[in-house]
């Protein structure tokens, strides 16, 4: 046997040993990689109110004063795991939110429930009365999640506002949806270049084709759902389950980064990278069991026309599903308007 083969037999036992440590090394960073970008976003810390001058510390304070903050502190703890996301659909081109859903999304119990707004919503912006979704409009997402915030007596942790061509995107992405379409739908809006004409029953829907199905109110002959913003939520509501339930599974977790990028490029949002990621992973280990929807509870009232929430229900609402806080809240933390 020559030198040269002797040579390359004992390079080999060595070159192997060095490829494997550079794949050790890939594989090492690739996971602290992952943990850095995955982990629990942050929550919004509870304000408490500032202190007089003359109690600047916990022991400046009388004993009931002492008390009092103590209390205050314990009904604004945070449960961990625990995160609040307005979502809003932005249905037009003038800058409008037409849909607004709070999202409760419980990541120690596994839980995602989503309450639909009514946009006709009695709320007080800017010290007038006006229907909810104005806020939107006159102040975007932040002055809408400061409204959402002040009326349930908890914080809104993230907003996430959607246009048409992201909505359309997500559908797209996954490979469209079969969705029971609930009604025969016959409308057309030339001034928006929309036109909606689908038969009742199960339908396999593009992203522009379920934009159309979800943005419906009522046919060119003013029929539909009866209860027109009521019944389009409802239909919502169960669209975005069937898209969950498309999208919450395992062998999506793949695209992941695919939804990130759509997010990136269509989406408006107070999350960052890092959040989105993680919450995006997180739910789909969830799974679509895990996600419910429900309507803030109210009526109408033709007197005004607003949408009045019924403050005991809402309250029983805000404690079962959307309560960051360790605490339940109480009829004092929450201000809707009579």
């Amino acid at each position: 046997m020559s030198r040269r083969v002797r040579r390359r037999q004992r390079q080999q036992p060595r070159t192997l040993q060095v490829f494997l440590a550079v794949v050790l090394v890939l594989l090492t960073v690739c996971v602290l990689v992952k943990a850095f970008f995955l982990k629990a976003p942050e929550q919004k810390a509870a304000e408490l109110p500032a202190q007089s001058a003359a109690s600047d510390t916990d022991s400046q304070q009388s004993p009931e004063e002492q008390a009092a903050q103590e209390a205050l502190r314990s009904h604004l703890e945070r449960q961990g795991g625990f995160y609040t996301i307005l979502l809003s659909g932005l249905d037009d081109d003038n800058g409008g939110s037409d849909t607004n859903i709070l999202i409760g999304f419980d990541g120690q119990n596994g839980a995602i429930y989503g309450a639909s707004i009514p946009r006709d919503t009695k709320a007080i912006i800017n010290g007038k009365k006006h229907k909810i979704n104005f806020a939107y409009n006159s102040g975007g997402s932040e002055l809408l999640a400061d409204t959402v915030s002040e009326q349930l007596g908890i914080p809104v942790d993230f907003t996430v506002s959607v246009d048409l061509n992201g909505f359309e995107a997500l559908v797209d992405a996954i490979g469209g949806v079969d969705f029971e379409v609930p009604i025969d739908m016959d409308y057309d809006d030339p001034y928006q270049d929309l036109h909606i004409h689908f038969s009742k029953g199960m339908q396999h829907l593009n992203g522009q084709e379920a934009m159309e199905v979800v943005r419906f109110r009522h046919n060119n002959d003013g029929s539909g759902y009866g209860t027109e913003d009521i019944g389009r939520m409802q239909t919502q509501q169960t669209f975005l389950k069937t898209v969950a339930a498309q999208m919450l599974t395992v062998s999506n977790l793949g695209k992941v980064g695919d939804f990130v990028k759509i997010f990136q490029q269509y989406v408006d949002t107070s999350m960052s990278l890092s959040d989105m990621a993680w919450f995006g992973t997180e739910a789909i280990k969830m799974g679509s069991g895990a996600v419910e929807f429900s309507t803030l509870p109210g009526e109408w009232h033709s007197s005004d026309g607003f949408i009045h929430l019924d403050a005991e229900e809402t309250l029983t609402l805000v404690n079962e599903h959307l309560n960051p806080y360790v605490e339940d809240r109480v009829m004092e933390d929450l201000q809707i308007p009579s």
